[in-house]
């Protein structure tokens, strides 16, 4: 499989054109990666456009692509959307990489009331930090759309997101399974995973967000851990919309 490269300006770029990486990116594919003249590579914006190309020139500084082909991938519909509590140490990190590969369509951060980590004085840092690994992941991946990492929201938040999304909520003292939930794509709604901290999501929260009309939700017989739930829930959703 040719190697893969995020780059603004494959949005704009056509066959016959020439992409120029420069920076971290050229950097990446130069040194790290090591594109030799002749390769065969595929380029993308992370929001659908998808190039092949050929290597012209590499240096750690610059490399260039004659463009050879073009395609537009269409945005996924439903979205499936992860909110993921806040966890200690890069818990919450490997879950966001992990969903990122398994094909997650956006990922929100939640600080919940049992999160260990407090995003409160670092809020732009912890945005920053996800975003990063959620496009070196995508990158990875070979996805045309890199998801996006949204504000940090709060359980207020959630509840009012359940009026307009399908949210389903891993719990496991639910007694409704996971696979039970049919999900229609003409439904049009975005699919929201929440997922709590290492302590579980607190009662009120469970209760508020039941009120709100989400749906509590179990993925076995199993408890997972905060790291790994997520990722598994995308994965059955999908195997599910023959997504794999």
């Amino acid at each position: 499989m040719a190697l893969h490269f995020v780059t603004d300006d494959a949005g704009n770029a056509h066959a016959g054109d020439t992409v120029v990486l420069t920076g971290a990116e050229a950097h990446h594919a130069a040194a790290v990666r090591r594109v030799r003249v002749d390769e065969a590579v595929t380029l993308g914006d992370g929001r659908g456009a998808w190039l092949t190309g050929v290597v012209t020139a590499a240096s750690p500084k610059q490399v260039e692509v004659r463009v050879t082909g073009r395609e537009v991938v269409p945005g996924p519909s439903p979205r499936f959307v992860l909110v993921q509590a806040l966890a200690k140490g890069d818990r919450d990190e490997l879950a966001v990489q992990a969903a990122t590969e398994l094909g997650v369509d956006a990922i929100v951060p939640w600080q919940a009331s049992r999160s260990v980590s407090r995003w409160d004085a670092k809020v732009d840092k912890g945005l920053a930090r996800w975003r990063t690994i959620v496009r070196e992941a995508a990158k990875q991946a070979h996805r045309a759309w890199i998801p996006e990492v949204e504000g940090v929201a709060r359980t207020a938040d959630l509840v009012r997101l359940a009026a307009t999304a399908l949210v389903l909520v891993l719990e496991p003292s639910a007694s409704d399974r996971l696979t039970s939930v049919a999900v229609e794509a003409s439904d049009g709604r975005d699919v929201v995973l929440v997922v709590g901290p290492e302590g579980g999501i607190a009662p009120e929260e469970l209760s508020a967000l039941a009120d709100a009309g989400a749906r509590l939700v179990r993925l076995g017989d199993t408890v997972l851990r905060t790291s790994t739930a997520g990722s598994a829930a995308i994965s059955v959703l999908s195997a599910a919309h023959g997504r794999w």
